[in-house]
């Protein structure tokens, strides 16, 4: 062995330069993905949207319309994420959100100062326009309007025949904006419904009624629990659930399924299930990786090695093993054993 020791090098660490470089910058990041905000608009009482600023990691030509991000706030010393669609990316690379006060993460990202830090990731999801569609309809309530306006604005600058929408709201959010798209766009036809003043719920024959081919066409939806629910009920009626595609923003489970066992194989930790498994998994003391907490991450997808589970948003269950599932999205209507 040489009396003298070579010298060798260790890996700069991710995070000692991301110590170092925020101390210059706040938004500097080696591979992070950091974001300023920059403006807050007020849509309604409590529902903002919200201008951020990326870094240079964000790759803002992925981006499709009617996609998410996910951003992440620290909430009482506690890392917390949740996903929201994104209205739209303007030139500059600033992305637009809009964000309902409601749960921690949008509670506190409604309450930050301008210039306060953000963690946000890369543009995910699936629920995007598909290339060959000459008509469409698109359906949108509550705050579900944020993605379903993001696909409007992408139809419209497309050659698409015919457009409608349909928009279920209480607060008119982007009402205002959709207006003017229609007055300018003659083949597209905005049906606004405040629910405050009218009363009316999604049935087949308002749907008839305002989209006389609505049958014929791709459709598009996004919104509360009942409208969803609603508006599957009516496309298995009418044999058209593969001309559906939709998004949801709460994930709502069957009350009347008994808690199930579930068993994480690797930790070996058993628990009960009553909820989707995520949520169970949690109130059971585990901390299973996750992101969006709606379906539209993968970052919770993990292996079923046996049992049956539950699609929590299209309500098919399925008995096969060794199959991926997303937590965040299946509940346990048998006894399920997990890879994890």
């Amino acid at each position: 062995m040489s009396r003298y020791m070579q010298y060798q090098p260790e890996w700069v660490r991710e995070d000692f330069v991301d110590f170092i470089a925020e101390k210059i910058n706040p938004v500097w990041a080696w591979k992070k993905i950091k974001a300023s905000i920059i403006k807050t608009r007020a849509l309604s009482p409590d529902f903002y949207q919200i201008q951020l600023r990326p870094n240079r990691n964000f790759k803002m030509q992925q981006f499709q319309a009617g996609q998410s991000l996910l951003i992440t706030v620290v909430v009482a010393g506690i890392r917390q994420q949740r996903s929201y669609s994104i209205v739209k990316i303007l030139a500059n690379g600033d992305i637009l959100i809009a964000v309902k006060q409601q749960g921690k993460v949008s509670n506190a990202l409604t309450k930050m100062a301008f210039g306060s830090i953000v963690e946000i990731s890369q543009t995910q999801g699936e629920f995007v326009l598909d290339e060959r569609t000459h008509s469409i309809l698109l359906i949108a309530s509550g705050s579900g309007i944020t993605a379903i306006y993001a696909l409007l604005e992408d139809a419209l600058s497309r050659s698409i025949q015919k457009i409608d929408l349909i928009y279920f709201t209480r607060d008119d959010a982007f009402h205002t904006d959709i207006e003017q798209l229609a007055q300018q766009y003659l083949h597209f036809n905005y049906h606004h419904i405040n629910t405050v003043a009218q009363k009316q719920h999604l049935t087949a024959a308002l749907l008839e009624s305002l989209v006389a081919d609505f049958q014929q066409r791709h459709s598009y939806a996004c919104g509360a629990s009942d409208m969803m629910l609603n508006l599957n009920q009516i496309y298995q009626q009418f044999g058209i659930s593969n001309q559906l595609k939709q998004e949801y923003f709460q994930v709502v489970v069957d009350e009347t399924l008994a808690a199930q066992s579930v068993k994480f194989l690797r930790s070996q930790q058993e628990f009960e299930a009553k909820s989707n498994l995520l949520e169970s998994a949690e109130q059971a003391g585990l901390r299973p990786t996750h992101g969006c907490r709606m379906g539209i991450c993968n970052t919770c997808s993990c292996t079923k090695v046996s049992g049956s589970t539950k699609n929590i948003l299209t309500g098919e269950i399925d008995h096969a093993s060794q199959i991926q599932i997303k937590l965040c999205i299946s509940q346990a209507v048998s006894p399920v054993v997990i890879n994890l």
